[in-house]
């Protein structure tokens, strides 16, 4: 009987996108994946550091694991709080088998098999197969080409647990997606902790020149990237969206604040102006870009003006999706120095006020596809009606749509959309 393993993943896209690479490696050894974690050998918490409490999180869960795993079975613990605690981990949980960071994915094997039971530096080989990667989903792949960062915002844990940035060649990203797409993956989506700041070590072409070659794949319906930093977007790039059809028309673009004296503070390299002027020239270029956008509430020293300069600059962008966060401080982050957080139920009041005003932006801007035509990507059944079919607009909404449920997976329709829902829309394939 094959070995079997259960993985947890927290996090971000990357954290998705390591714990696929973790799984096909597992694969490839023989191991079965499991979704109860009371019958698998092997026991994976892949964790993200973003959040406060992020270590208590991780022995509380640690703690259920060790209760609930079989005689025999093997932890192991992944991911930036991984690369951040490692040390402390082993101390405090000797019984865990081994702890890996973000950088030694590519070394399961090795360390499974007794090499290293700390796993925590950067390689300069990382060992990136793709074609050993467990893609869950049947339509879209999802491709790093570059890994770390090299901005050091003040808030942010990143350089620490992923390190420095280092770009992939762009001949291996191609052969990736070649590969994908032959086994029918016709959404590539471009990953990076900030992606528009990637460099070919090779060629040293830049993330505009990539965007330009993978758009012209044969086979490539739609590409993605994520997440874009404001101060790396170029006039090529820009124009790169502009001449590709198939470059979805969705930017993920944090802001982070609409205050200038806070973004200083941050380290985010640019002021509100410099933002909004960015906004204004890809808008000049693609009007049908759907922007969102990352936003942090209660940073050191936000002051009521500086939380309504974030609300007016919210209202002025008028994003279509946002996400919001209190800060959370760090440790080993700069930020730490600038001053406690703003008080807890003061953050609280202007996170639930910006979240109100956005929702009621999201309706308008929902409305407003109505009765129009959108082209969709089928991606399979509705979750809540198999009757149904589900796929994503060019600009990244869900819509849910009664059509032939004979249709191929990976399929491009025209849909109408009837009815505008609170996070998605309705609507019927036409012909």
């Amino acid at each position: 009987m094959s070995k079997t393993f259960f993985i947890e993943t927290w996090g971000c896209q990357m954290n998705d996108l390591d714990s696929q690479r973790l799984s096909g490696s597992l694969k490839l050894r023989g191991y079965r994946r499991v979704e109860d974690e009371h019958t698998a050998d092997l026991l994976l918490l892949n964790t993200c550091s973003i959040r406060e409490k992020s270590e208590q999180k991780v022995f509380s869960r640690l703690g259920e694991l060790r209760a609930a795993k079989k005689e025999g079975s093997k932890i192991g613990i992944c991911g930036c709080v991984a690369q951040r605690d490692g040390e402390a981990i082993l101390a405090r949980a000797p019984w865990v088998d081994f702890v890996m960071g973000p950088g030694n994915v590519g070394y399961l094997d090795e360390i499974l098999d007794g090499g290293r039971r700390l796993a925590l530096d950067f390689p300069e080989d990382r060992r990136y197969d793709y074609l050993a990667i467990d893609r869950p989903s049947a339509t879209r792949a999802q491709v790093t080409i570059i890994e770390g960062c090299n901005k050091n915002c003040t808030f942010c844990i990143v350089p620490t647990t992923r390190g420095r940035e280092v770009s992939r060649p762009i001949t291996g990203i191609v052969a990736e997606i070649r590969s994908a797409v032959a086994e029918g993956r016709v959404e590539i989506e471009l990953l990076g902790q900030t992606v528009n700041a990637y460099r070919c070590p090779q060629t040293r072409a830049d993330f505009a020149s990539l965007l330009t070659v993978v758009a012209s794949l044969e086979g490539v319906k739609r590409l993605r990237f994520i997440t874009s930093h404001p101060a790396e977007v170029t006039d090529d790039m820009i124009a790169a969206i502009r001449d590709h059809s198939n470059i979805s028309r969705y930017l993920h673009l944090p802001v982070q604040s609409g205050s200038s004296r806070v973004l200083r503070r941050m380290k985010r390299l640019y002021t509100r102006e410099q933002y909004l002027a960015v906004v204004a020239r890809i808008r000049a270029a693609v009007p049908e870009v759907h922007f969102s956008t990352d936003i942090i509430v209660g940073f050191p020293g936000e002051t009521d003006q500086d939380f309504e300069e974030t609300i007016s600059l919210i209202e002025e962008v008028r994003y279509g999706s946002l996400f919001a966060f209190k800060y959370s401080p760090r440790p080993g982050t700069s930020a730490l120095r600038l001053g406690s957080p703003i008080d807890d139920a003061v953050a609280s009041e202007r996170i639930n006020r910006l979240f109100e005003m956005h929702e009621e932006r999201k309706r308008e801007t929902l409305r407003a596809y109505e009765g129009r035509i959108l082209p969709v990507l089928y991606e399979g059944p509705s979750r809540h009606d198999s009757e149904v079919l589900s796929g994503r607009t060019d600009d990244n909404w869900t819509v849910n749509f009664t059509g032939d449920l004979r249709t191929p997976i990976g399929t491009m329709l025209p849909v109408r959309i009837q009815q505008a829902q609170h996070h998605t829309l309705r609507g019927e394939a036409v012909a």
